[in-house]
């Protein structure tokens, strides 16, 4: 009998979320166990995460936290296909992406953009639309940036998926559910065909946080 997989996460998080792509491209069964961070967290859970944020991949007796670093355990841990590319500037550029997504486009991305023009509302809250309009600014650099590695085709490049896709999507997925997100998207032709090609994946539609997709 393997060792059981357990993911502890929220289920709104673009974080655990990326995880879950990692462990759906690989194959993985899993449980999930849903941890709200923004509630009081059991002592229990903070032995597992002492920083009180999501997710935590728990393998038999192992626990990880850090979703970079989960991902990448459950590439290099669990039969089925590469999520990595072969060449080192496939791999560096992977890292790369994946820095700047975590460093620079989750929040104007997610926090602002996607959290004031759709998850507000869903809230029953108006926008914030000086946030919305924050985000966007923000958000235009990371999405130069991406076309960019888009059209150079070491990753996100639509046929071989990799860690990148995994943490990016997610945050996309978020970003042109507003409306905002998805006009500032069409901009960018190279990042844009690039979601075309991944937003229709069976991974995205079966991790999907929310009720409806409107892509």
């Amino acid at each position: 009998m393997t060792d059981p997989v357990r993911l502890h996460g929220y289920r709104y998080s673009v974080y655990n979320r990326i995880a879950r792509l990692a462990l759906h491209c690989k194959g993985v069964r899993y449980e999930t166990a849903e941890v709200n961070p923004f509630a009081e967290l059991s002592a229990d859970y903070l032995r597992l995460h002492p920083f009180g944020l999501v997710p935590v991949l728990s393998h038999g007796t192992f626990s990880l936290f850090e979703t970079g670093a989960i991902t990448r355990y459950v590439d290099r841990a669990f039969d089925g296909p590469s999520l990595h590319p072969e060449t080192p500037v496939g791999l560096a550029r992977m890292d790369q992406l994946i820095a700047v997504i975590d460093h620079y486009g989750y929040w104007p991305m997610v926090r602002q953009v996607f959290a004031q023009s759709v998850f507000q509302p869903l809230d029953g809250q108006a926008p914030d639309t000086d946030e919305i309009a924050s985000g966007l600014e923000k958000s235009s650099k990371v999405l130069a940036f991406l076309d960019g590695v888009a059209d150079e085709g070491q990753i996100l490049n639509g046929s071989a998926i990799t860690l990148a896709d995994c943490h990016l999507a997610p945050m996309m997925d978020y970003f042109v559910r507003a409306e905002e997100g998805k006009t500032a998207l069409r901009a960018y032709h190279a990042l844009s065909r690039w979601w075309d090609q991944v937003s229709e994946l069976e991974m995205l539609k079966v991790t999907d946080p929310l009720p409806t997709r409107d892509n």
